[in-house]
């Protein structure tokens, strides 16, 4: 597998919201990195059941949510929106669902081209149904064949941005997570999750070459916002949640290395680190996803958008209107002033940009890691490695460094009672061998190994 040796972005002033050194070129004349920030909207269905006889009403909210959306956007006079069409489960496991509600949405958006010059573009993230098995089955059977046949038939109809939050590895990091134990958050993202990442994102991109679209990224946020929401719970110190932030971006490169361009997807906390070492657009989500999820990094995680989203919203009324256009207003405001910014100068985008990350930084230690100069000590420790394995023991090692050197010169919060955690993250990364495969022998030892098919992630059975 290819591995970055040399990072897109050295400068830490260069890594800010709407410039990337491989801008992505949509069909209707976007430019994806290429000096403008764009809404992102996403959406869902309020609650209800998915069945053969409400299948006419599903139809009829999602033609309800992107005509309500994009008129809102055309009367802000947005200069184009990213559309992303998160399908759930039963939109994937029967393929012609999801493909014929990415149909409504393309109509839509092309409708709103024609009818107001309205630019847009679809990404489609399919669910990944894998883990619907248990021990899930990651390289055969119904599921997979259901996903890929989702994504066949949606880059056909006019999807041309191709993504996924992909789970291989959560078998073990969940459990990982609770525990608090780093090796198990390496196990999970660096060796199993970067093995079935390769293989899935090999797929993935034959797919959008097949069909003349982009493939443009995975998530790890079945892990890294995962540990975020632990910690916001305090079932986890907020310190362990913030080490395995850079950790995931090691298991979300594999998606570039395979030829994914991005941009990236929303909920990808890791995206400011994949941008520095890829140089590709990246979506980021904050404050607007407070709809889907709450964070400590609603301010700084908009440092180095190229897209600025809102997680997923229910379609459901609002004293403003319908839920998914009052967000796509929220959006187009926010990237307004973002845009505002470029189009004054450097200088002037710089200034909005730091204070995105002042305003956040030094009170978590979760949003202190998503700081430029952070990211780009994160990016450049994962590129000095050989292996993935190596690449997240190196930006385990300089996360706990970056923080503990935060704390000290008083860059950072970290709450008294979660100090000494520091130092056992710090004692755990000493011990961690140089030797991939005695890495693995130990943990293949001490892990579950019910909870996950080995051949899946090409070891014997």
């Amino acid at each position: 597998m290819p591995r970055y040796t040399s990072l897109a972005i050295t400068n830490p002033d260069d890594l800010r919201f709407g410039f990337a050194p491989k801008p992505v070129n949509t069909r209707m004349g976007m430019s994806i990195g290429g000096g403008e920030v764009y809404p992102e909207l996403n959406f869902t269905l309020p609650t209800m059941t998915i069945e053969e006889k409400t299948k006419p009403e599903i139809r009829a909210h999602y033609h309800e949510i992107i005509t309500g959306a994009l008129k809102r956007a055309a009367e802000l006079d947005a200069n184009g929106v990213v559309i992303e069409f998160e399908t759930l489960p039963p939109m994937t496991w029967e393929p012609q669902l999801g493909i014929d509600l990415a149909k409504i949405l393309l109509t839509g958006m092309n409708d709103a081209h024609a009818k107001w010059g309205l630019k847009s573009v679809l990404r489609m993230t399919p669910n990944d149904n894998r883990e619907m098995i248990r021990p899930p089955l990651m390289r055969s059977g119904k599921y997979w064949e259901a996903m890929l046949e989702t994504f066949h038939g949606s880059a056909a109809a006019g999807a041309e941005l191709l993504s996924i939050e992909s789970v291989g590895g959560k078998e073990v990091h969940d459990e990982a997570l609770t525990m608090a134990d780093l090796k198990g958050v390496i196990f999970g993202t660096a060796i199993l999750g970067a093995r079935d990442m390769a293989f899935l994102w090999g797929n993935l991109v034959a797919i959008a070459k097949r069909h003349g679209v982009q493939p443009a990224g995975d998530s790890a946020c079945g892990f890294g916002n995962t540990a975020m929401v632990l910690a916001e719970q305090k079932l986890i110190p907020r310190v362990f949640a913030a080490v395995v932030r850079p950790i995931t971006a090691v298991r979300a490169l594999v998606a570039h290395e395979q030829g994914a361009v991005g941009p990236g997807k929303d909920c990808a906390y890791e995206n400011p680190i994949l941008k520095a070492i890829t140089g590709c657009p990246i979506a980021m989500e904050g404050k607007t996803a407070a709809c889907a999820h709450l964070s400590p990094v609603g301010n700084i995680a908009a440092a180095a958008c190229d897209t600025w989203s809102n997680e997923s919203v229910q379609n459901i009324k609002l004293l403003g209107g319908m839920a998914p256009t009052c967000y796509m207003e929220q959006l187009i405001y926010d990237t307004r002033l973002m845009n505002l910014a470029n189009s004054d100068g450097k200088a002037a985008a710089l200034m909005l940009r730091n204070l995105f990350v002042r305003s956040d930084a030094a009170l978590d230690p979760q949003a202190y890691v998503l700081t430029p100069e952070n990211t780009i000590r994160f990016a450049k420790a994962i590129i000095g490695q050989p292996t993935h394995y190596l690449s997240a023991v190196a930006v385990a090692r300089e996360a706990v460094a970056a923080i503990k050197e935060g704390a000290a010169a008083g860059k950072v919060r970290i709450a008294d009672k979660e100090k000494p955690y520091l130092d056992r993250l710090q004692k755990t990364v000493d011990r961690l061998p140089d030797d991939e495969q005695e890495f693995i022998a130990d943990m293949l030892e001490s892990v579950d190994q019910s909870k996950f098919r080995k051949e899946d992630y090409g070891f014997a059975k």
